[in-house]
Protein backbone atom coordinates (compact mmCIF):
# COMPACT_ATOMS: atom_id res chain seq x y z
CA UNK A 1 0.00 0.00 0.00
CA UNK A 2 1.42 3.25 -0.48
CA UNK A 3 2.05 5.45 2.20
CA UNK A 4 1.56 8.81 0.47
CA UNK A 5 -0.64 10.73 1.98
CA UNK A 6 -3.62 12.01 0.44
CA UNK A 7 -3.87 16.01 -0.18
CA UNK A 8 -6.16 17.33 2.97
CA UNK A 9 -9.06 19.12 1.99
CA UNK A 10 -10.56 22.07 3.45
CA UNK A 11 -13.65 21.00 5.32
CA UNK A 12 -15.53 21.85 8.68
CA UNK A 13 -13.64 21.90 11.61
CA UNK A 14 -16.08 22.52 14.63
CA UNK A 15 -19.41 20.25 14.76
CA UNK A 16 -22.33 21.68 12.86
CA UNK A 17 -25.09 23.18 15.49
CA UNK A 18 -28.24 20.82 16.77
CA UNK A 19 -30.35 22.50 13.87
CA UNK A 20 -28.65 20.47 10.91
CA UNK A 21 -28.10 17.49 13.02
CA UNK A 22 -31.85 17.30 12.80
CA UNK A 23 -31.20 18.29 8.89
CA UNK A 24 -29.06 15.05 8.72
CA UNK A 25 -31.37 12.91 10.78
CA UNK A 26 -33.73 13.57 8.25
CA UNK A 27 -32.09 13.43 5.32
CA UNK A 28 -30.92 9.74 6.51
CA UNK A 29 -34.29 8.61 7.25
CA UNK A 30 -35.04 9.71 3.73
CA UNK A 31 -32.39 7.89 2.06
CA UNK A 32 -33.59 4.63 4.01
CA UNK A 33 -36.87 4.37 2.08
CA UNK A 34 -35.26 4.96 -1.02
CA UNK A 35 -33.16 2.93 -0.86
CA UNK A 36 -35.34 0.17 1.37
CA UNK A 37 -38.10 0.44 -1.57
CA UNK A 38 -35.93 -1.18 -4.22
CA UNK A 39 -35.70 -4.62 -2.62
CA UNK A 40 -39.48 -3.90 -0.49
CA UNK A 41 -41.33 -5.50 -3.50
CA UNK A 42 -39.07 -8.69 -3.90
CA UNK A 43 -40.86 -11.22 -1.48
CA UNK A 44 -44.52 -9.69 -2.46
CA UNK A 45 -44.15 -9.89 -6.13
CA UNK A 46 -47.31 -13.43 -6.10
CA UNK A 47 -49.57 -10.82 -3.97
CA UNK A 48 -48.75 -7.82 -6.07
CA UNK A 49 -49.54 -9.91 -9.59
CA UNK A 50 -52.50 -11.39 -8.27
CA UNK A 51 -53.75 -7.67 -6.81
CA UNK A 52 -53.61 -6.06 -9.81
CA UNK A 53 -53.81 -8.80 -12.89
CA UNK A 54 -50.46 -8.95 -14.46
CA UNK A 55 -48.98 -11.07 -16.61
CA UNK A 56 -45.43 -12.98 -15.28
CA UNK A 57 -44.03 -10.65 -17.49
CA UNK A 58 -45.03 -7.57 -16.44
CA UNK A 59 -44.26 -7.99 -12.86
CA UNK A 60 -40.76 -7.93 -13.22
CA UNK A 61 -41.17 -4.47 -14.53
CA UNK A 62 -42.27 -3.61 -11.01
CA UNK A 63 -38.11 -3.50 -9.91
CA UNK A 64 -37.32 -3.18 -13.26
CA UNK A 65 -38.85 0.67 -13.59
CA UNK A 66 -37.93 1.41 -10.08
CA UNK A 67 -34.38 0.68 -10.70
CA UNK A 68 -34.13 2.63 -14.22
CA UNK A 69 -35.67 5.76 -12.89
CA UNK A 70 -33.71 6.08 -9.96
CA UNK A 71 -30.11 5.13 -11.78
CA UNK A 72 -31.62 7.91 -13.82
CA UNK A 73 -31.76 10.74 -11.58
CA UNK A 74 -28.70 9.66 -9.09
CA UNK A 75 -26.14 10.82 -11.38
CA UNK A 76 -28.34 14.02 -11.65
CA UNK A 77 -28.69 15.17 -8.12
CA UNK A 78 -25.08 16.95 -8.27
CA UNK A 79 -26.94 19.38 -10.97
CA UNK A 80 -29.80 19.89 -8.91
CA UNK A 81 -28.37 20.84 -5.47
CA UNK A 82 -26.28 23.65 -7.18
CA UNK A 83 -28.87 24.97 -9.05
CA UNK A 84 -31.63 24.51 -6.55
CA UNK A 85 -29.83 24.48 -3.31
CA UNK A 86 -29.89 21.19 -0.96
CA UNK A 87 -32.53 21.87 1.28
CA UNK A 88 -34.82 22.46 -2.22
CA UNK A 89 -33.50 19.49 -4.10
CA UNK A 90 -34.04 17.33 -1.30
CA UNK A 91 -37.48 18.09 -0.35
CA UNK A 92 -38.65 17.61 -3.43
CA UNK A 93 -37.22 14.46 -4.09
CA UNK A 94 -38.76 13.33 -0.80
CA UNK A 95 -42.23 14.75 -1.29
CA UNK A 96 -42.43 13.60 -5.01
CA UNK A 97 -40.97 9.65 -3.72
CA UNK A 98 -43.84 10.18 -0.97
CA UNK A 99 -46.75 11.33 -3.67
CA UNK A 100 -45.67 8.48 -5.98
CA UNK A 101 -45.92 6.38 -3.18
CA UNK A 102 -49.62 6.79 -2.11
CA UNK A 103 -50.04 6.53 -5.73
CA UNK A 104 -48.55 2.98 -6.36
CA UNK A 105 -51.16 2.12 -2.96
CA UNK A 106 -54.07 3.12 -5.09
CA UNK A 107 -53.17 1.70 -8.41
CA UNK A 108 -55.55 -0.53 -9.58
CA UNK A 109 -54.00 -1.54 -12.66
CA UNK A 110 -50.29 -3.09 -13.89
CA UNK A 111 -50.03 -0.05 -16.02
CA UNK A 112 -50.87 2.62 -13.23
CA UNK A 113 -48.40 0.75 -10.76
CA UNK A 114 -45.13 0.60 -13.71
CA UNK A 115 -45.91 4.46 -14.37
CA UNK A 116 -46.03 5.14 -10.39
CA UNK A 117 -42.90 2.95 -9.75
CA UNK A 118 -40.68 4.37 -11.98
CA UNK A 119 -41.41 8.08 -10.86
CA UNK A 120 -41.22 6.62 -7.12
CA UNK A 121 -37.85 5.43 -8.30
CA UNK A 122 -36.75 8.75 -10.25
CA UNK A 123 -37.95 11.30 -7.10
CA UNK A 124 -36.33 9.02 -4.70
CA UNK A 125 -32.89 8.12 -6.48
CA UNK A 126 -31.74 12.08 -5.59
CA UNK A 127 -31.91 11.65 -1.53
CA UNK A 128 -29.56 9.25 -1.50
CA UNK A 129 -26.61 10.95 -3.21
CA UNK A 130 -27.55 14.40 -1.44
CA UNK A 131 -27.13 12.55 2.17
CA UNK A 132 -23.86 11.32 1.22
CA UNK A 133 -22.83 14.90 0.26
CA UNK A 134 -24.34 16.35 3.25
CA UNK A 135 -22.24 14.33 5.63
CA UNK A 136 -19.31 15.60 4.34
CA UNK A 137 -20.33 18.98 3.92
CA UNK A 138 -21.80 18.85 7.61
CA UNK A 139 -18.97 17.16 9.62
CA UNK A 140 -15.55 17.23 11.06
CA UNK A 141 -12.95 14.78 9.56
CA UNK A 142 -12.68 13.28 13.12
CA UNK A 143 -16.48 12.87 13.35
CA UNK A 144 -16.59 10.89 10.06
CA UNK A 145 -16.26 7.45 11.26
CA UNK A 146 -19.58 8.01 13.30
CA UNK A 147 -21.45 9.35 10.85
CA UNK A 148 -20.36 6.87 7.76
CA UNK A 149 -21.19 4.19 10.12
CA UNK A 150 -24.47 5.55 10.15
CA UNK A 151 -24.66 6.04 6.24
CA UNK A 152 -22.90 2.77 5.67
CA UNK A 153 -25.56 0.78 7.91
CA UNK A 154 -28.43 2.26 6.09
CA UNK A 155 -26.88 1.67 2.84
CA UNK A 156 -26.27 -2.52 3.22
CA UNK A 157 -29.15 -2.83 6.03
CA UNK A 158 -32.08 -1.53 3.89
CA UNK A 159 -31.77 -3.83 0.76
CA UNK A 160 -30.87 -6.50 3.09
CA UNK A 161 -34.13 -6.31 5.18
CA UNK A 162 -36.04 -5.22 2.03
CA UNK A 163 -37.62 -8.75 1.49
CA UNK A 164 -38.29 -9.58 5.09
CA UNK A 165 -39.99 -6.04 6.16
CA UNK A 166 -42.10 -6.86 2.81
CA UNK A 167 -42.67 -9.94 3.71
CA UNK A 168 -44.27 -9.35 7.31
CA UNK A 169 -45.65 -6.49 5.97
CA UNK A 170 -47.54 -8.24 3.51
CA UNK A 171 -48.25 -11.54 5.66
CA UNK A 172 -49.75 -8.59 8.30
CA UNK A 173 -51.88 -6.57 6.15
CA UNK A 174 -51.42 -6.36 2.54
CA UNK A 175 -49.21 -5.48 -0.39
CA UNK A 176 -50.36 -1.83 -0.38
CA UNK A 177 -49.07 -1.31 2.68
CA UNK A 178 -45.60 -1.98 1.54
CA UNK A 179 -46.02 1.42 -0.23
CA UNK A 180 -48.87 3.29 2.38
CA UNK A 181 -46.21 2.63 5.09
CA UNK A 182 -43.87 5.50 3.18
CA UNK A 183 -46.57 8.10 3.68
CA UNK A 184 -46.62 9.80 7.42
CA UNK A 185 -42.43 9.15 7.45
CA UNK A 186 -42.19 10.63 3.82
CA UNK A 187 -44.57 14.05 5.04
CA UNK A 188 -42.23 14.25 8.13
CA UNK A 189 -38.86 13.97 6.40
CA UNK A 190 -40.13 16.36 3.91
CA UNK A 191 -41.16 19.08 6.45
CA UNK A 192 -37.89 18.49 8.26
CA UNK A 193 -35.65 18.50 5.74
CA UNK A 194 -37.22 22.09 4.69
CA UNK A 195 -36.94 23.02 8.42
CA UNK A 196 -33.24 22.03 8.69
CA UNK A 197 -31.56 21.63 5.78
CA UNK A 198 -30.69 25.85 4.60
CA UNK A 199 -27.34 24.45 4.42
CA UNK A 200 -26.55 26.37 1.07
CA UNK A 201 -28.07 29.04 -1.31
CA UNK A 202 -28.88 27.88 -5.08
CA UNK A 203 -27.62 29.21 -8.12
CA UNK A 204 -30.15 30.07 -10.80
CA UNK A 205 -27.91 30.33 -13.77
CA UNK A 206 -27.08 26.86 -13.80
CA UNK A 207 -30.23 26.72 -15.17
CA UNK A 208 -29.33 29.14 -17.56
CA UNK A 209 -26.02 26.74 -18.20
CA UNK A 210 -28.53 23.03 -17.81
CA UNK A 211 -26.78 21.05 -20.77
CA UNK A 212 -29.93 19.29 -22.20
CA UNK A 213 -28.04 17.52 -24.74
CA UNK A 214 -26.29 15.69 -22.04
CA UNK A 215 -29.23 15.61 -20.00
CA UNK A 216 -30.88 13.62 -22.80
CA UNK A 217 -27.73 11.40 -23.52
CA UNK A 218 -26.88 10.04 -19.68
CA UNK A 219 -30.86 9.12 -19.58
CA UNK A 220 -31.09 7.38 -22.62
CA UNK A 221 -27.57 5.60 -22.04
CA UNK A 222 -27.93 4.43 -17.91
CA UNK A 223 -31.78 3.98 -18.69
CA UNK A 224 -31.09 1.40 -21.60
CA UNK A 225 -27.87 -0.08 -19.94
CA UNK A 226 -30.26 -0.73 -17.08
CA UNK A 227 -33.27 -2.29 -19.02
CA UNK A 228 -30.67 -4.03 -20.98
CA UNK A 229 -29.42 -6.11 -17.72
CA UNK A 230 -32.57 -5.93 -16.12
CA UNK A 231 -34.34 -7.90 -18.81
CA UNK A 232 -31.64 -9.21 -20.25
CA UNK A 233 -31.05 -12.82 -19.00
CA UNK A 234 -34.74 -13.54 -18.98
CA UNK A 235 -35.02 -12.48 -22.59
CA UNK A 236 -32.26 -14.67 -23.22
CA UNK A 237 -29.94 -11.40 -24.23
CA UNK A 238 -29.45 -10.81 -28.08
CA UNK A 239 -32.29 -13.66 -29.32
CA UNK A 240 -34.63 -11.10 -28.17
CA UNK A 241 -34.87 -8.22 -30.79
CA UNK A 242 -35.94 -5.60 -28.83
CA UNK A 243 -32.40 -6.36 -26.09
CA UNK A 244 -30.69 -6.28 -29.47
CA UNK A 245 -32.04 -2.59 -30.09
CA UNK A 246 -31.39 -1.22 -26.63
CA UNK A 247 -28.11 -2.47 -26.61
CA UNK A 248 -27.25 -0.61 -29.55
CA UNK A 249 -29.19 2.49 -28.54
CA UNK A 250 -27.01 2.27 -24.95
CA UNK A 251 -23.63 2.25 -27.28
CA UNK A 252 -24.44 5.08 -29.12
CA UNK A 253 -25.58 7.16 -26.32
CA UNK A 254 -22.75 6.31 -24.29
CA UNK A 255 -20.55 7.23 -26.87
CA UNK A 256 -22.35 10.41 -27.44
CA UNK A 257 -22.69 10.96 -23.52
CA UNK A 258 -19.29 10.71 -23.01
CA UNK A 259 -18.34 12.99 -26.18
CA UNK A 260 -20.22 15.56 -24.40
CA UNK A 261 -19.23 15.47 -21.43
CA UNK A 262 -15.62 15.99 -21.93
CA UNK A 263 -16.23 18.82 -24.71
CA UNK A 264 -19.03 20.72 -23.33
CA UNK A 265 -18.37 23.08 -20.91
CA UNK A 266 -20.67 22.92 -18.32
CA UNK A 267 -21.51 19.32 -18.54
CA UNK A 268 -24.74 17.67 -17.04
CA UNK A 269 -22.00 15.40 -14.69
CA UNK A 270 -18.55 16.62 -13.97
CA UNK A 271 -16.18 13.40 -14.55
CA UNK A 272 -13.24 15.35 -13.25
CA UNK A 273 -13.67 13.56 -9.91
CA UNK A 274 -12.08 10.80 -11.61
CA UNK A 275 -8.97 12.26 -11.73
CA UNK A 276 -8.46 11.77 -7.85
CA UNK A 277 -6.97 8.20 -7.57
CA UNK A 278 -8.61 7.11 -4.38
CA UNK A 279 -12.10 8.56 -5.55
CA UNK A 280 -11.30 5.83 -9.55
CA UNK A 281 -10.06 3.16 -7.08
CA UNK A 282 -13.13 3.29 -4.52
CA UNK A 283 -16.19 3.76 -6.44
CA UNK A 284 -14.41 0.11 -8.90
CA UNK A 285 -14.62 -1.27 -5.38
CA UNK A 286 -17.62 -0.20 -4.35
CA UNK A 287 -19.01 -1.42 -7.59
CA UNK A 288 -17.83 -5.13 -6.55
CA UNK A 289 -19.56 -4.60 -3.34
CA UNK A 290 -22.93 -3.48 -5.25
CA UNK A 291 -22.62 -7.03 -6.95
CA UNK A 292 -22.71 -8.91 -3.46
CA UNK A 293 -25.20 -6.35 -2.20
CA UNK A 294 -28.01 -6.71 -4.21
CA UNK A 295 -27.35 -9.83 -5.93
CA UNK A 296 -27.33 -11.99 -2.72
CA UNK A 297 -30.26 -10.11 -1.88
CA UNK A 298 -31.53 -11.64 -4.79
CA UNK A 299 -29.79 -15.37 -4.85
CA UNK A 300 -31.20 -16.32 -1.63
CA UNK A 301 -34.83 -15.78 -2.05
CA UNK A 302 -34.14 -18.00 -5.18
CA UNK A 303 -33.09 -20.64 -3.45
CA UNK A 304 -35.08 -20.47 -0.67
CA UNK A 305 -37.85 -19.74 -2.55
CA UNK A 306 -37.66 -22.47 -5.48
CA UNK A 307 -35.27 -25.09 -4.15
CA UNK A 308 -36.80 -24.91 -0.69
CA UNK A 309 -40.28 -23.75 -1.29
CA UNK A 310 -40.32 -21.28 1.71
CA UNK A 311 -43.07 -18.59 1.61
CA UNK A 312 -42.00 -14.84 2.29
CA UNK A 313 -42.53 -14.85 5.66
CA UNK A 314 -39.34 -18.05 6.05
CA UNK A 315 -37.38 -16.46 3.74
CA UNK A 316 -37.29 -13.05 5.30
CA UNK A 317 -36.83 -14.80 8.64
CA UNK A 318 -33.58 -16.43 7.31
CA UNK A 319 -32.31 -13.10 5.41
CA UNK A 320 -32.61 -10.92 8.40
CA UNK A 321 -28.89 -12.70 10.09
CA UNK A 322 -27.55 -10.26 7.39
CA UNK A 323 -29.63 -7.31 8.91
CA UNK A 324 -28.50 -8.01 12.52
CA UNK A 325 -25.19 -8.49 11.33
CA UNK A 326 -24.45 -5.10 10.12
CA UNK A 327 -26.64 -3.31 12.31
CA UNK A 328 -24.15 -4.49 15.68
CA UNK A 329 -21.27 -3.95 13.33
CA UNK A 330 -21.51 -0.68 11.55
CA UNK A 331 -21.23 1.27 15.18
CA UNK A 332 -18.27 -0.69 15.61
CA UNK A 333 -16.03 -0.24 12.61
CA UNK A 334 -17.35 3.91 12.37
CA UNK A 335 -15.15 4.27 15.55
CA UNK A 336 -12.46 1.65 14.16
CA UNK A 337 -12.67 4.31 11.04
CA UNK A 338 -11.41 6.98 13.12
CA UNK A 339 -7.84 5.33 14.35
CA UNK A 340 -7.39 2.67 12.26
CA UNK A 341 -6.25 2.72 8.48
CA UNK A 342 -8.84 2.62 5.69
CA UNK A 343 -7.51 0.39 3.85
CA UNK A 344 -6.90 -2.32 6.24
CA UNK A 345 -10.60 -1.98 7.08
CA UNK A 346 -11.41 -2.17 2.91
CA UNK A 347 -8.82 -5.36 2.88
CA UNK A 348 -10.45 -7.22 5.56
CA UNK A 349 -13.83 -6.42 4.25
CA UNK A 350 -13.08 -7.84 1.02
CA UNK A 351 -11.33 -10.83 2.07
CA UNK A 352 -14.92 -11.69 4.62
CA UNK A 353 -17.09 -11.07 1.66
CA UNK A 354 -15.15 -13.63 -0.24
CA UNK A 355 -14.96 -16.37 1.84
CA UNK A 356 -18.49 -15.77 3.35
CA UNK A 357 -19.96 -16.24 -0.07
CA UNK A 358 -17.39 -18.96 -1.11
CA UNK A 359 -19.44 -20.73 2.62
CA UNK A 360 -22.06 -21.08 1.07
CA UNK A 361 -20.72 -23.52 -2.19
CA UNK A 362 -22.02 -26.77 -0.82
CA UNK A 363 -25.60 -26.26 -0.27
CA UNK A 364 -27.93 -29.15 -0.74
CA UNK A 365 -31.10 -29.21 -1.74
CA UNK A 366 -32.43 -29.62 2.21
CA UNK A 367 -30.11 -26.78 3.18
CA UNK A 368 -32.04 -23.66 5.51
CA UNK A 369 -31.60 -21.56 8.13
CA UNK A 370 -28.69 -22.86 9.74
CA UNK A 371 -26.72 -23.52 6.58
CA UNK A 372 -26.98 -19.80 5.77
CA UNK A 373 -26.17 -18.21 9.42
CA UNK A 374 -22.61 -18.23 10.02
CA UNK A 375 -21.89 -16.98 6.20
CA UNK A 376 -24.43 -14.61 6.49
CA UNK A 377 -22.77 -13.31 9.47
CA UNK A 378 -18.88 -13.29 7.76
CA UNK A 379 -20.43 -11.67 4.58
CA UNK A 380 -22.63 -8.85 6.98
CA UNK A 381 -19.41 -7.67 8.43
CA UNK A 382 -17.54 -7.90 5.15
CA UNK A 383 -19.77 -5.40 3.75
CA UNK A 384 -19.46 -2.72 6.56
CA UNK A 385 -16.24 -3.12 6.68
CA UNK A 386 -16.20 -2.50 2.71
CA UNK A 387 -19.05 0.41 2.50
CA UNK A 388 -17.97 2.86 5.22
CA UNK A 389 -14.10 2.93 4.39
CA UNK A 390 -15.18 3.28 0.32
CA UNK A 391 -16.84 6.20 1.12
CA UNK A 392 -14.77 8.11 3.29
CA UNK A 393 -11.91 6.91 0.99
CA UNK A 394 -13.70 7.63 -2.44
CA UNK A 395 -15.12 11.23 -1.16
CA UNK A 396 -12.71 12.28 1.71
CA UNK A 397 -10.08 13.44 -0.57
CA UNK A 398 -12.16 15.63 -2.55
CA UNK A 399 -12.80 19.38 -2.15
CA UNK A 400 -16.23 20.48 -0.79
CA UNK A 401 -17.32 21.79 -4.47
CA UNK A 402 -17.16 18.38 -6.14
CA UNK A 403 -18.88 16.48 -3.29
CA UNK A 404 -22.57 16.60 -4.81
CA UNK A 405 -21.72 15.70 -8.27
CA UNK A 406 -18.95 12.79 -6.96
CA UNK A 407 -21.97 11.37 -4.33
CA UNK A 408 -23.68 10.64 -7.21
CA UNK A 409 -21.23 8.98 -9.43
CA UNK A 410 -20.29 6.87 -6.14
CA UNK A 411 -23.96 5.86 -5.72
CA UNK A 412 -24.22 4.96 -9.39
CA UNK A 413 -21.28 2.97 -9.50
CA UNK A 414 -23.13 1.05 -6.46
CA UNK A 415 -26.27 0.41 -7.91
CA UNK A 416 -24.82 -0.41 -11.51
CA UNK A 417 -22.53 -2.73 -9.59
CA UNK A 418 -26.15 -4.23 -8.08
CA UNK A 419 -27.49 -4.23 -11.75
CA UNK A 420 -24.27 -5.97 -13.31
CA UNK A 421 -24.40 -9.07 -10.50
CA UNK A 422 -27.66 -9.54 -11.39
CA UNK A 423 -27.77 -9.70 -15.03
CA UNK A 424 -24.68 -12.04 -14.82
CA UNK A 425 -26.05 -14.25 -11.92
CA UNK A 426 -29.07 -14.67 -13.87
CA UNK A 427 -26.76 -15.89 -16.80
CA UNK A 428 -24.41 -17.93 -15.07
CA UNK A 429 -27.59 -19.79 -13.23
CA UNK A 430 -29.02 -20.75 -16.50
CA UNK A 431 -25.80 -21.90 -17.81
CA UNK A 432 -24.27 -23.82 -14.99
CA UNK A 433 -28.28 -25.63 -14.54
CA UNK A 434 -28.23 -26.64 -18.61
CA UNK A 435 -24.57 -28.08 -17.58
CA UNK A 436 -25.70 -30.02 -14.77
CA UNK A 437 -28.64 -31.30 -16.36
CA UNK A 438 -26.75 -33.00 -19.18
CA UNK A 439 -24.34 -34.08 -16.85
CA UNK A 440 -26.77 -35.89 -14.44
CA UNK A 441 -29.46 -37.10 -16.99
CA UNK A 442 -27.42 -39.51 -18.23
CA UNK A 443 -27.79 -40.99 -15.17
CA UNK A 444 -30.86 -42.03 -15.89
CA UNK A 445 -30.48 -45.50 -16.81
CA UNK A 446 -33.04 -47.50 -16.82
CA UNK A 447 -30.54 -50.83 -16.87
CA UNK A 448 -29.11 -49.52 -13.21
CA UNK A 449 -30.42 -51.21 -10.56
CA UNK A 450 -30.58 -48.15 -8.07
CA UNK A 451 -32.45 -46.75 -10.81
CA UNK A 452 -35.24 -49.31 -10.97
CA UNK A 453 -35.35 -49.87 -7.32
CA UNK A 454 -36.34 -45.41 -7.07
CA UNK A 455 -38.59 -45.88 -10.24
CA UNK A 456 -40.75 -48.86 -8.45
CA UNK A 457 -40.91 -47.20 -5.27
CA UNK A 458 -42.02 -43.77 -6.73
CA UNK A 459 -44.69 -46.49 -9.11
CA UNK A 460 -46.05 -48.10 -6.01
CA UNK A 461 -46.43 -44.51 -3.85
CA UNK A 462 -48.93 -43.49 -7.25
CA UNK A 463 -50.68 -47.19 -8.03
CA UNK A 464 -54.02 -46.21 -7.83
CA UNK A 465 -53.58 -42.60 -7.79
CA UNK A 466 -52.25 -41.59 -10.96
CA UNK A 467 -53.83 -43.18 -14.35
CA UNK A 468 -50.10 -43.99 -15.76
CA UNK A 469 -47.62 -44.76 -12.79
CA UNK A 470 -45.01 -45.75 -14.63
CA UNK A 471 -44.47 -42.45 -16.33
CA UNK A 472 -45.54 -40.61 -13.75
CA UNK A 473 -42.76 -41.98 -11.40
CA UNK A 474 -39.88 -41.42 -14.03
CA UNK A 475 -41.74 -37.85 -14.16
CA UNK A 476 -40.74 -37.60 -10.49
CA UNK A 477 -36.93 -38.93 -10.60
CA UNK A 478 -36.74 -36.20 -13.56
CA UNK A 479 -38.06 -33.52 -11.03
CA UNK A 480 -35.20 -34.60 -8.61
CA UNK A 481 -32.69 -34.40 -11.09
CA UNK A 482 -34.01 -30.97 -11.79
CA UNK A 483 -33.80 -29.94 -8.38
CA UNK A 484 -30.34 -31.38 -8.12
CA UNK A 485 -29.38 -29.15 -11.09
CA UNK A 486 -30.47 -26.25 -9.63
CA UNK A 487 -28.63 -26.59 -6.18
CA UNK A 488 -25.15 -27.20 -8.05
CA UNK A 489 -25.89 -24.18 -10.48
CA UNK A 490 -26.23 -22.00 -6.90
CA UNK A 491 -23.19 -23.59 -5.63
CA UNK A 492 -20.98 -22.40 -8.41
CA UNK A 493 -22.31 -18.93 -8.54
CA UNK A 494 -21.38 -18.73 -4.49
CA UNK A 495 -17.97 -20.05 -5.25
CA UNK A 496 -17.26 -17.77 -8.41
CA UNK A 497 -18.53 -14.89 -6.58
CA UNK A 498 -16.46 -15.32 -3.57
CA UNK A 499 -13.44 -15.68 -5.62
CA UNK A 500 -14.67 -12.12 -7.77
CA UNK A 501 -14.19 -10.93 -3.78
CA UNK A 502 -10.74 -12.35 -3.22
CA UNK A 503 -9.52 -11.45 -6.69
CA UNK A 504 -10.50 -7.79 -5.74
CA UNK A 505 -8.26 -7.83 -2.63
CA UNK A 506 -5.04 -6.26 -4.55
CA UNK A 507 -7.08 -3.15 -5.55
CA UNK A 508 -6.40 -2.03 -2.37
CA UNK A 509 -2.84 -1.32 -2.89
CA UNK A 510 -3.43 0.94 -5.14
CA UNK A 511 -5.02 3.07 -2.73
CA UNK A 512 -3.05 6.16 -0.53
CA UNK A 513 -3.55 6.42 2.81
CA UNK A 514 -6.06 8.64 3.94
CA UNK A 515 -4.87 10.66 7.70
CA UNK A 516 -7.75 10.38 10.27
Amino acid sequence: MSEVAAPAVAGPQEMPSWHYRFGFIAAVFGMFMAILDIQIVASSLNEIQAGVSASSDEISWIQTSYLVAEIIMIPLSGVLMRWLSTRVAFVISCAGFTIASLGCALASSIEQLIVLRAIQGFMGGAMIPITQAISFTLFPRRAMGAVQGVIGMVVTLAPSIGPTVGGYVTELFSWHWLFLANVVPGVLVTLAAWRFLDVDEGDASVARRLDFQGLILIALFLGSLEFVLEEGPGDDWFASELILWMSVLCVVSCVGFFWRVLRCEHPIVDLHAFRNLNFSVGTGLVFVVGIAMYGLVYLMPLFLGGVRGYSSLQIGEVMFVTGVAMFFTAPVVGRLTNSVDLRVLLFFGLLLIGIGTAMNSNLTSESGFWQFFWPQIVRGVGMILCIIPASRIAMGTLPPHELGNAAGLFSVMRNLGGAVGLAMLDTVRDWRADYHWNQLISAIDQGRVVVQQEIAQYQSMLTGHVADPWHSAVAMLGQRIGVQTQVLAFNDIFLWLGAIYLLSVPLVFLLRKIEH
